[in-house]
């Protein structure tokens, strides 16, 4: 049966269609905000997978290019591979809803949304991530939400919720805030140095208005929730817990856990892992649930420890950070680079520059953003992590990790005016147990100083984790988690920014949501942690970026003309400027603004394109100095060319004080000489002279 719900949200209709489209699936919503159409839908095995240890959840976001009225490029003419906007919309739908699936439930679940209309006003990114919350919600599929989403801008200083294309361009903070009934669950941010007050202050205005969603979410569940399907427990028996515990006790366990090496680690559970199958070798039931028991017993382990005892695997203290080195320049003749360690964590990132004609070109749904002149590409080989498999390409995890650092360095970054070149840093992971996003940001960022990028401020990162008890006020905040703290813990809370606020935010989550308490002790841990990351380790290492671009680096001029000049330098057909190329070996690139970036590597070279192009683009006027070469002659007189495609004329009685019968007399092809430009003659024709050229 067919219903439709309407709210008023952030000033415009939000309206869902429950039962209008796609009824075999489990659960499934239209979307309706302003003019943007998503259908959200979610679905359901009817059996759970065999042979796996983790929740299937699968998170799709799909861009249909009809939405924006444009057909899709390449020979195919559609829809190829997600784009990387839809992997990121896809994780941070992902990121609040994994957790309210019981953690026992291994039926293949799949949310699904489909962009069919975008309007500017209206994100679709959002109203996907209301969608996919609201399908769930009304399925049979076991799920303890609702949750609901807001985004935050901030523009003059004043909160703006779920602001349009426009707004977004002019807003200092970006940021997405994802709650239940009574707690935060997710938070993702790119802000420009928004102090931690602030952030604060904006996610919990965000968390408000979350409420209001939730209680038209609810009313959508009374009149149209279905009954939720009973499912097969996949948990490890108790009593397989319990002669567990006869055979590797609490306390041999805690041994085996509690070391700051990690392959050491891993060699002690392998053998505790050895000793229970050599042990249960007869149960076939049992044998399959080793390697999940034995997961659960660390957790518990650890957790524990951590809780009651204040004691980390490493021996480190609360707040205390793993040994840190930064050093620049490792690798030669690239244009930058940097390595961070911080513990067993180790990223090397590498800048490039080239031409802004480098930049990536986007096709999208985002009719404001068509091409992106920074890019951070993060690689995740397996050997980081001591394991081996074959490389596929980025993973999801992979573009997530370098929008994330990406996000945390594009509000330093000099304008193209201030430095007209693209930029592309690559963050290799040469080992990894623990935030090696943040790791890229501290290495991306004396990356860039070390190629001459003059960015603002230096950017830093650092990641905080969780442990709960039983009530909210059992809880313990851990600085810089290592990799067993994060699969143990309760949270993964990464912030990144400079000595005078936050760039950049993303909060991962295995509970149903944090109290305010514990993300102001969060944000304000991860702030300690940045300051003393600045000034102990990355300002020593390169304390301001390097005045000029290395050696290796092309080297650009920037030069600005006006805008209605533009189609002189670029000739017909781009005849003009393609001989300026082909005689100076250099690269050009024009904005619409008139701004004239010529790349090369031969400065000379690189002048002369810049002397052509001011030449071009100068009205001649009466007293004007030029030179040029000579390029044709006539009875009359001489053509000479200034610059490709500007040309002149010194008439036969202009060439030489003295009288002269014939202009080959005094000129041949080829010849270079200085002209002044005496105006206009009888005829209205610009005309030149030689000899009046005052010495």
């Amino acid at each position: 049966m067919y219903k439709s719900f309407t709210m008023e949200l952030a000033g415009r209709t939000l309206r869902v269609d429950v039962g209008r489209v796609a009824a075999q699936a489990n659960g499934a919503a239209l979307m309706h905000y302003g003019d943007t159409v998503v259908l959200s839908t979610a679905t359901a095995s009817e059996k759970p997978r065999e042979g796996i240890d983790f929740f299937p959840l699968s998170v799709e976001y799909e861009e249909k290019l009809y939405a924006v009225g444009k057909i899709p490029g390449g020979f195919n003419k559609r829809e190829g591979k997600a784009s990387e906007n839809a992997i990121l919309t896809s994780r941070v739908i992902d990121r609040p809803m994994r957790p309210l699936f019981p953690k026992d439930y291994r039926n293949d679940v799949t949310l699904n949304n489909m962009v069919m209309s975008v309007d500017p006003e209206c994100s679709p990114e959002l109203t996907a991530m209301l969608g996919s919350a609201i399908a769930t919600a009304i399925s049979d599929i076991p799920f303890d939400g609702p949750c609901a989403t807001t985004q935050v801008g901030l523009i003059n200083g004043e909160f703006v919720f779920n602001p349009n294309a426009t707004q977004n361009l002019e807003s200092d903070l970006k940021l997405t805030v994802a709650s239940t009934r009574e707690k935060v669950i997710m938070i993702e941010a790119g802000a420009n140095e928004v102090s931690e007050d602030k952030m604060v202050e904006a996610i919990y205005a965000a968390h408000e208005l979350n409420q209001k969603v939730i209680a038209f979410i609810d009313d959508i569940v009374a009149e149209c929730g279905k009954t939720k399907h009973e499912y097969t427990s996949c948990a490890v028996p108790e009593e397989l817990f319990t002669a567990i515990k006869e055979v590797v006790t609490p306390e041999e366990m805690e041994e085996a856990v509690f070391t700051d090496v990690k392959q050491v680690r891993e060699e002690n559970i392998r053998n505790i892992k050895d000793k229970l199958e050599e042990t249960f070798a007869e149960n076939e039931e049992w044998i399959t649930l080793i390697d999940e028991a034995v997961y659960q017993y660390q957790k518990k382990t650890v957790r524990k420890m951590i809780l009651k005892d204040h004691k980390r695997p490493d021996g480190r203290e609360i707040t205390q950070i793993r040994p840190l080195a930064a050093e620049v320049d490792i690798i030669p003749r690239v244009h930058g680079s940097a390595m961070f360690t911080r513990g067993q964590t180790q990223i090397c990132t590498v800048t490039t520059l080239a031409p802004l004609s480098e930049a990536q070109k986007i096709d999208g749904l985002d009719l404001n953003e068509t091409s992106k002149r920074y890019m951070h590409h993060y690689n995740f080989p397996s050997y980081s992590v001591g394991e081996t498999k074959p490389s596929r390409g980025p993973g999801r995890r992979e573009i997530g990790h370098g929008a994330l650092a990406e996000k945390a360095l594009v509000p330093v970054l000099p304008t193209e005016e201030e430095f007209p070149y693209a930029i592309r840093t690559v963050s290799e992971t040469f080992e990894s147990n623990g935030s090696t996003s943040q790791a890229s940001v501290c290495a991306s960022s004396m990356s860039l100083m070390a190629a001459g990028v003059p960015i603002k401020k230096p950017v830093a990162g650092i990641s905080c984790g969780l442990v709960t008890g039983e009530t909210d006020d059992e809880y313990i905040v851990l600085t810089d988690i290592q990799g067993l703290e994060d699969f143990f813990g309760d949270m993964d809370f990464k912030v990144a920014g400079t000595k005078d606020g936050i760039t950049a935010i993303q909060m991962d989550i295995k509970i149903h949501g944090l109290t305010r308490p514990i993300v102001e002790e969060a944000i304000k841990r991860t702030r300690e942690a940045r300051m003393y990351i600045l000034d102990e380790v990355m300002n020593k290492a390169i304390a301001a970026s390097r005045e000029n671009v290395g050696e290796f680096a092309p080297k650009i001029i920037q030069i600005q003309i006006d805008p209605a000049k533009i189609g002189d330098v670029v000739g017909q057909r781009g005849k003009t400027i393609n001989e300026i190329i082909d005689r100076t070996g250099v690269k050009i690139d024009i904005t619409d603004e008139g701004f004239v970036s010529i790349c090369g590597v031969e400065q000379d070279k690189m002048e002369e394109a810049a002397e052509m192009i001011r030449v071009i683009t100068t009205d001649f006027e009466e007293g004007l100095v030029l030179t040029g070469k000579v390029i044709s002659i006539k009875e009359f007189g001489a053509f000479l060319e200034f610059a490709p495609g500007k040309e002149g004329m010194v008439h036969i009685s202009k060439i030489s004080k003295e009288r002269i019968n014939h202009v080959e007399d005094v000129l041949t092809l080829g010849d270079v000489v200085k002209v002044v430009c005496l105006g206009k003659d009888k005829m209205g024709r610009i005309s030149f002279s030689i000899k009046d050229v005052e010495a």
